[in-house]
């Protein structure tokens, strides 16, 4: 029941910037949000190398990350966290709803850190407003998942009563997760329009 999302961005040399920034989402992975594994395995892509475009765009998804995911603990949730969270130690965030789920399904709180109460958006400037790099501030990451299997094809044939598997639906996503950081120096991308 958990999707997890990473982002390395790159350091800009015109900033001063030689090093990556990384940055790990945890979410609550819903039943029927992605085709299930053993349906993935059978599927046989007939043109590996082709450049897929989704058939369906779904609409854009705004989250706000308000709890810390201790990295050390982290394979309580999902042991696939280290792995792939590796380069995000500091930078690991979920949701209080999210939180609530696991929680109630055996979850261990020590995964969990409450985040500064200055980190509700109201109380706090985003990032893009902030003049002062050591300042705390409200952070704002956006992406794309411009592909992915989100559900199964069936068909319909005249010798056969019932749909049957025939296929994958690609779809399209768009995420943005707003987040606290104690300093305008760990979020440089997120600019006044």
């Amino acid at each position: 029941d958990v999707k997890i999302f990473r982002a390395l961005i790159l350091g800009e040399l015109e900033k001063g910037q030689s090093q990556f920034q990384a940055l790990c989402f945890v979410t609550r992975l819903h039943h029927n949000e992605i085709i299930p594994s053993d349906a993935m395995a059978k599927l046989r892509q007939k043109n590996p190398r082709a450049v897929r475009q989704a058939e369906e765009v779904r609409g854009l998804e705004q989250l706000h990350m308000d709890i810390a995911v201790n990295f050390s603990q982290g394979g309580l949730l999902s042991p696939h966290l280290r792995n792939v969270c590796a380069e995000a130690v500091d930078a690991i965030y979920t949701r209080q709803e999210d939180v609530r789920f696991w929680l109630e399904h055996g979850v261990d709180s020590s995964v969990f850190e409450a985040l500064p109460k200055a980190s509700e958006p109201a109380e706090l400037p985003r990032c893009g407003q902030v003049g002062d790099h050591g300042m705390p501030c409200s952070c704002r990451y956006s992406l794309s998942l411009a592909w992915y299997p989100c559900m199964l094809k069936y068909c319909h044939s005249r010798d056969r009563p019932t749909p049957y598997k025939c296929g994958i639906r690609s779809c399209q996503k768009n995420y943005s997760f707003d987040f606290y950081v104690p300093q305008r120096q760990l979020c440089l991308w997120d600019e006044d329009p």
